[in-house]
């Protein structure tokens, strides 16, 4: 749209008024269209919001602030338009270029903003019955969005005049050079591809490696590095090739956690062990929280130097470490309970010191007393 075409659809002559007039009648108007549009997206919004299907929401979200900033550049291109012929004719040309770039900006905006939206409505579980795996989801977006950049940079090139062939011929030859100088960043690139490819983890696991100090929670992860909050609140921000050498393990995976305690109970009480163990391996598969299905072993295994120990080997149902806390806590007292139970004590290290009665060290005294004076008389 231009100036010329503004003016015959409102009915203004060539000369009925000044260029200041003008621009700032198209000033006014820019404002209460945004004004109208901005209520009209508001309006349409809360209408859809009552729909079954959140896509119309999302099309409108993303549509919403390109279209309104469409708005004010066709108002700023027009006013350049009048301001241009007054002022300073020889920058048609250079209005004309900002007004496509404009435009094709606008577009690649609008587009961003609605993978994004459509990403957010893939992985909710609010939102969709089988939500996407977050991680597979933002490389998709990640991968979309940076596809949707390049092309409009090419695109916005080729409208001011430039050779694409010739970008992308310097971007062959060139590429080499950069693969040498920043072989580091690449290492990290296709280590984060390979990240969302294999997924040994995603964001929300708890992970940690064997071969690093790295554990905690995974918050991000970037095409160049990943970053993980340690259990003290720190971020980590570890590069993406080193997964690529080192072993990482995903507690957050893990099916059932395990119970491992070994008991000791007073030699004393060595007649209760038998039906302590069998008591403690009913109550093990009784309870509730513990899974029968896996390995549950109850089983008198060591003399210890001031105890008889049995060991407990179990699993439980629940894989969150606060609740298995709980269960283990609730195992222990049980157990601590069928000892008390049976008339038995838990064992704690002692030491027994045995003392020589005082006549036997007397006895000892006097028949060395003896045989010092008997050697004495028979050197004399």
């Amino acid at each position: 749209m231009t100036w010329d075409t503004l003016q015959e659809l409102v009915g203004l002559g060539q000369s009925q008024v000044n260029w200041i007039t003008k621009i700032f009648f198209i000033v006014s108007v820019t404002l209460i269209l945004n004004f109208i549009i901005n209520r009209l997206f508001l309006r349409i919004d809360k209408q859809l919001e009552r729909t079954k299907t959140y896509w119309d929401n999302a099309i409108l979200n993303a549509a919403h602030k390109p279209f309104t900033s469409a708005i004010w550049l066709i108002g700023f291109a027009l006013a350049f338009e009048i301001s241009e012929k007054e002022l300073a004719p020889q920058m048609v040309t250079v209005i004309d270029n900002i007004r496509q770039v404009g435009v094709i900006a606008l577009i690649t905006w609008f587009i961003t903003r609605l993978v994004k939206n459509s990403e957010y409505i893939l992985v909710s579980p609010e939102k969709m019955k089988q939500p996407m795996d977050l991680t597979t989801a933002s490389a998709i977006s990640k991968l979309l969005r940076a596809s949707i950049a390049i092309t409009s940079l090419l695109v916005i090139l080729q409208t001011l005049g430039y050779s694409v062939s010739g970008v992308l011929a310097f971007g062959g030859v060139g590429g080499i050079a950069v693969g040498f100088a920043a072989k580091d960043l690449l290492a990290n690139f296709f280590g984060g591809l390979m990240v969302y490819l294999d997924r040994p983890f995603s964001v929300g696991d708890w992970v940690r490696s064997p071969d690093k100090e790295i554990e905690g929670t995974v918050e991000n992860i970037g095409w160049r590095q990943t970053r993980i909050r340690t259990f003290d609140k720190r971020p980590l921000y570890v590069p993406n090739s080193t997964f690529s050498v080192i072993s990482v393990e995903n507690p957050s995976r893990m099916t059932h956690r395990r119970i491992y305690e070994t008991i000791g109970i007073r030699y004393d009480d060595a007649s209760h062990i038998a039906k302590i163990i069998e008591h403690v391996r009913t109550m093990l598969e009784e309870h509730d929280e513990i899974d029968e299905k896996q390995t549950l072993i109850v089983n008198f295994n060591k003399f210890g130097p001031s105890s008889l120990d049995f060991f407990i080997y179990t699993f439980t149902k629940t894989v969150n470490w606060v609740h298995y806390h709980k269960v283990k806590q609730d195992v222990l007292l049980r157990v601590m309970n069928i000892i008390t139970d049976h008339g038995a004590e838990i064992a704690y290290p002692t030491q027994t010191l045995h003392i020589a009665q005082q006549e036997d060290m007397l006895l000892s005294q006097e028949s060395e007393t003896k045989a010092n004076e008997e050697a004495s008389i028979h050197k004399a």
